[in-house]
């Protein structure tokens, strides 16, 4: 964090407002912990992008100053982050790590939560393995190998680190998976919001969902199960979804149409 950022177009930009930079931190150190919005732009150059960051120098000066650790999230209040000085919400007793050292700290965890991972994205770490049907060379993370395996059932985030490498997770489980938001309506194949579905070792479907909440019904538009789905994995999608639904309060369930052997 003491490093950050790199050489580059943050570091110009940090740079250049650097008054920007003190003026958020006397508000929040004045103020106490504030949402973005709370604070003025007073960015003198702004900032570029061809994303939806573009010119959001409020949002982008406080990501900038978490990255550095000088600014932390203290609570959320519905989607909204709410920001004070990290020496107000963090412990002030840690001590600091070597940059090389962090690095090998966050390799492990990296690992550790993948569970298995192609050696150049491991970070030269983990016990080498082969994977039985899969090319190439795996490492895994040694203090997983032992440890007893019971499955479950569980909707997974499109973010999950489970699907996040859409190489691994073709290589592994077969599973071709894509967040398709961003895809013109024309050219998905699963659907706008889709949620990959795990099922015991295995990922089994994909769950295109939508929340009506003035029906109070969660509608699925498609469920597509992958090739070789039984009956089991079926209904173990339909009580995930039923529980789904409960949680964001809604009613029922409609599947409008279950795919087999996609």
């Amino acid at each position: 964090m003491a490093a950050w950022p790199p050489e580059g177009s943050r570091r110009e930009w940090l740079a250049a407002n650097r008054q920007f930079r003190d003026c958020v931190v006397a508000e929040l150190q004045a103020r106490g912990p504030l949402r973005s919005r709370d604070l003025d732009d007073r960015a003198l150059v702004g900032w570029r992008s061809s994303g939806w960051t573009h010119e959001r120098n409020v949002s982008q000066m406080l990501e900038f100053l978490w990255a550095r650790d000088e600014v932390a999230v203290t609570k959320r209040e519905g989607n909204e982050r709410i920001w004070d000085l990290a020496s107000r919400v963090l412990p002030n007793e840690m001590p600091e790590i070597p940059a090389a050292e962090a690095k090998r700290i966050l390799a492990e965890r990296r690992l550790r939560s993948l569970g298995i991972a192609r050696p150049k994205s491991a970070g030269a770490i983990g016990m080498p393995a082969e994977v039985e049907g899969v090319k190439g060379p795996w490492v895994v993370d040694a203090e997983l190998l032992e440890r007893p395996f019971e499955g479950r059932t569980a909707l997974l985030s499109p973010f999950d680190r489970l699907v996040y490498d859409r190489e691994r997770a073709l290589a592994l489980f077969d599973f071709d998976y894509k967040l398709e938001i961003y895809v013109p309506e024309a050219k998905r194949k699963w659907g706008y919001y889709v949620l990959p579905v795990l099922h015991g070792d295995r990922l089994v479907a994909k769950a295109d969902v939508k929340a009506i909440r003035k029906e109070g019904v969660l509608t699925v538009p498609a469920l597509h199960m992958a090739i070789g789905a039984t009956a089991g994995d079926v209904e173990g999608c339909r009580s995930e979804l039923q529980a789904l639904a409960k949680w964001l309060n809604l009613d029922k369930v409609k599947i409008n149409r279950t795919i087999k052997g996609r």
